[in-house]
């Protein structure tokens, strides 16, 4: 999923930031716990989360991702 992630987040430049969370480091585990708690059960892994929301639970398409983020940038 990373890969898809990067090869996207690379055609915006600076209009998107990203982050990957690692689970296996304390920092990741806590986000990770957290995020979980909001949505009321275990956060899939891989997922990928855009402003809070839970918006990929599987490894998307390029397409699928550049269109969902074009929908927000635009708004």
């Amino acid at each position: 999923m990373t890969r898809v992630v990067e090869a996207v987040a690379a055609e915006y430049g600076d209009r998107l930031n990203w982050q990957k969370i690692v689970t296996n480091d304390l920092a990741g585990a806590k986000r990770y716990q957290n995020y979980s708690k909001s949505l009321g059960r275990p956060a899939p892994v891989p997922c990928i989360v855009i402003e809070g929301k839970l918006v990929f639970e599987t490894t998307p398409s390029t397409e699928a991702l550049k269109a969902y983020i074009d929908r927000l940038l635009e708004n």
